[in-house]
Parts: structure tokens; C-alpha cells; sequence
């Protein structure tokens, strides 16, 4: 089952019915606490199947390019790629993965908003020619390395135009659409389509509204310099719960039917990246170190303290591993502590910090818990998207390990629905009730 971000070599457990994930988790927690207790995923892979299904009822016109940079483990991937999806790819390593898989290029786009100059000339070679853009130099460099680019314009959205100060915004302006189409006939840049991108932030429905509004007076404009546009990509941002797909699809599908209506010739696309993987993968952490700190309160705009004592819990993960998100957005999940049996447990205010000592590794800031003790583990569900990043070498960080499974359930649906490929399917094996979860108890799942 154990497998590495960059390991294809990866296995993943069929489960019975009488297995289930906090099985798996309870499992290799005993595993881990008795061999260095370091930290480790659970990826249950049928949630991303699962995902799509839920995207095709919900959006079905709308053609996903997962976000490769979102969570590129191998067995995701194939599990994707499986499904027929699209890949939205950031750099040429990203490309290089998808197209091991089989990926043919009209399936991948390049969606750097800054690219090297030596990647876009792999993009040309491997084919892929689909990538967007949003300003004139980068439209100078597309036009130097890659004769065959078919650009879609990234244009801004509201809820990221005059933002927070310090942020990196991209996508240009409505006003400056119509320069970048010049600039593109000048060079000789196939225009094909527009890119908005709406954060999973944003909450106003609104903004959907006026960006699929700009995109078509970008589609009318482009009609002017004899550009062709047969593209839409509305980007990502969908958190991954069926009622914000849904909620978005009632915004969006009247207006698609309005601006860019079946049978105009025009694809509609998106790149959704934690939609498909948050929910599917599971964090275990161990406590490494424990301090109580002293509890001032303050109340009547008096500084008191407190009996009861806080806590702070140091976990051997953090922002240098597997919470570098955490760094740039709030945490989206509460830890759970495993295997706290006692009922009616006093809880103090803890805080949860990574291994590295460094202020900025904080995980959470404050949070009750019942009192731990250093060995015992915390669990932190939706926890795919972002967590699979190169580790630092801040205190000999270890990497975690990951382990795959699939409920039977979810297997067969998965093989009634055609979604296999032979690649993948070796990495299955059969898992009974007892949990005994190693590669050396797999056999083949071959008739």
C-alpha cells in the first residue's frame, strides 16, 4: 500500500465490507507508532471517483482539466487520466507526468502565467499548444519559441482586481484585451479563446456574472481581428461539495446558454484541482513535543489569568511539509484526535505547531482538545490539495508515506464504468477484513 509523490510504483488496497477507512488509519497508526511514528496519508481513491461522477451529473457540459500542480501523486494521475479528464500542467515536469501516462497533447494545457522560455519550447515540441496568457511580453515569448500556440487570453475577474495588497494577481484588464489582440495579429499568435479564474474564496455568484460577460465582449472583439475563438476556460476554484457545484452551475448555465450557446462551435472548460482531490486524502500526525503555557484572558479590559492551563502540541509535520498551504491560506480542516475513548474528557485551548521552531509554523492557532500526551496522534481529513509538495530540509523532515485504497464498492463501480487502465490495474490488490495491508499479501486481480 505505501507509496512515494514520485514512487509509480505505488499499490492500493480493495477493501471488503468490512473495512473501512478509520480501519485503515487505526492500522497504520499501530504500524507507525511501533516502527518511528512518523507521519503518513491515507488516499481513498474512490472519492475521486466519486468526484467526477458528481461533476458529470452537476456540469456535465463543461470539460475538467485537473490542476496537475494541485496533487500530481502517481496514482491520482491515473486515476484521472482513466476518467478521460483534461490536465491543466504548470511547468514541463507536469507535462512530462501526464504524457508518461498516455495523455495525448490536445488533453493538456500550459497554464503558466510566467513561463520559462526553454518550457515553451518543449510545450512546441511534445505538442502541446493550447496556454494562456496575459500580458505582452509573455505574448512576445510565445510568439519567438512556439509557432503552433493557440492562446486563450487570461482575462482578471473581479474578486481578484485591487485585492489584497501584496498578492500576486493575474489575468489582465477588459480595457487591455483589445492591445494583446493587436499585439497577437502583429506577431502572428492564434488567439483561440479566453480564461477567467474565480477563487474558491470569492462568494459572490455575482462575479461569474460580469466574467462570463468580459469574456464575451473579449469573443466579439477578437471576431474583429479575425481571430477564430472556439474556447472557453472558466478556471477553478470549486471547493469540492456538490452544493457549491451546483450552486455555481445555476449562475453559470443560463449565461453559457445566453454568451456561448450549444452549437456555436465553442468548448467550454475548467480546471478544477481540489474539487476532485481534498476529501480523498487523510493526515496523520504524530506529537512530538508538548509545553503547558500560562492562560491570560482578558475581560473587562483586564488582563487575568487563568488556572487552567494551555497547551502547545509540536507535530512531527508543518508548513515545511505537508501544511505549506497553510502559509498563503487558512487550514480547511479540525483536527481529530485518534483513539480518545474517554467520554466527558476535559478539553483546554492548544495550539498546534510543526517540527521546525520557526513562528511561522503554526498549524493551528487555537483549537480545544483533551489533553495529549507526546506519541499520541492527530487526524486531519480534506487534506489532497497542496500537501504533496517537495519537503524542506528543516529538521531532517521526512517525507510521508502514502497509502491507497479503494472499497470494493467503488472498485466495481469503477469496472462497470470502463475507467481502467492496465498501468493501473496492476497496482490493485485485494484486502480482507483483518487489515493485513502489505505488498506482499496482494495477488493479482486478473480473471
Amino acid at each position: 500500500m505505501k507509496g512515494f509523490i514520485d514512487d509509480a510504483n505505488y499499490s492500493v488496497g480493495v477493501l471488503d465490507e468490512g473495512t473501512n477507512l478509520e480501519n485503515v488509519i487505526d492500522n497504520y497508526v499501530y504500524e507507525h507508532t511501533l516502527t518511528g511514528k512518523n507521519a503518513f496519508f491515507v488516499g481513498d481513491l474512490g472519492k475521486i471517483v466519486k468526484k467526477h461522477s458528481q461533476w458529470q451529473n452537476v456540469v456535465a457540459q463543461i470539460k475538467p482539466f485537473y490542476t496537475v500542480k494541485c496533487n500530481s501523486s502517481p496514482a491520482v494521475l491515473e486515476i484521472l487520466a482513466a476518467l478521460g479528464i483534461g490536465f491543466a500542467c504548470s511547468n514541463k515536469n507536469e507535462m512530462v507526468l501526464v504524457q508518461e501516462l498516455g495523455v495525448s497533447p490536445e488533453n493538456i494545457i500550459y497554464i503558466s502565467p510566467c513561463k520559462q522560455i526553454s518550457q515553451i519550447k518543449y510545450a512546441a515540441k511534445v505538442g502541446v499548444n493550447i496556454m494562456t496568457c496575459d500580458n505582452e511580453i509573455e505574448l512576445k515569448k510565445i510568439a519567438r519559441n512556439h509557432p503552433h500556440a493557440k492562446v486563450l487570453l487570461h482575462i482578471a475577474t473581479e474578486d481578484n482586481i485591487g485585492g489584497e495588497e501584496g498578492n500576486m494577481k493575474f489575468g489582465t484588464t477588459l480595457k487591455n484585451c483589445r492591445h494583446l489582440l493587436e499585439c497577437a495579429k502583429e506577431l502572428d499568435v492564434q488567439i483561440i479563446g479566453v480564461k477567467f479564474h474565480v477563487s474558491s474564496a470569492c462568494k459572490e455568484s455575482q462575479v461569474y456574472v460580469h466574467a462570463l460577460s468580459d469574456a464575451r465582449c473579449v469573443f466579439d472583439m477578437a471576431g474583429e481581428f479575425g481571430f477564430k475563438m472556439n474556447m472557453l476556460d472558466i478556471g477553478g476554484g470549486f471547493t469540492g461539495t456538490e452544493f457549491q457545484l451546483e450552486e455555481v452551475n445555476h449562475v453559470i448555465s443560463p449565461l453559457l446558454d445566453i454568451y456561448f450557446p450549444e452549437g456555436s462551435g465553442i468548448k467550454i472548460i475548467s480546471e478544477p484541482g481540489s474539487y476532485y482531490v481534498s476529501s480523498a486524502f487523510t493526515l496523520a500526525v504524530n506529537i512530538i513535543a508538548k509545553k503547558v503555557v500560562e492562560n491570560d484572558t482578558i475581560s473587562s479590559g483586564e488582563k487575568t489569568r487563568s488556572d487552567e492551563p494551555v497547551f502547545m502540541y509540536y507535530m512531527n509535520d508543518g508548513v515545511y511539509g505537508s501544511f505549506a498551504s497553510k502559509l498563503s491560506e487558512d487550514l480547511n480542516t479540525i483536527p481529530e484526535v485518534h483513539k480518545k475513548d474517554k467520554k466527558d474528557e476535559p478539553l483546554f485551548t492548544s495550539s498546534l505547531w510543526g517540527p521546525s521552531c520557526d513562528e511561522l509554523d503554526q498549524i493551528v492557532e487555537s483549537c480545544l482538545l483533551p489533553e495529549l500526551n507526546v506519541g499520541d496522534w492527530l487526524i486531519f481529513d480534506n487534506m489532497g490539495a497542496d500537501s504533496f509538495h517537495e519537503p524542506s530540509a528543516f529538521n531532517d523532515f521526512q517525507r510521508p508515506a502514502i497509502y491507497y485504497m479503494m472499497s470494493f464498492s467503488d472498485w466495481y463501480e469503477m469496472q462497470d464504468a470502463g475507467i481502467t487502465s492496465d498501468t493501473m490495474m496492476k497496482n490493485f490488490f485485494f484486502a480482507s477484513s483483518c487489515i493485513q495491508l502489505s505488498q506482499e499479501d496482494s495477488f493479482s486481480t486478473e480473471a
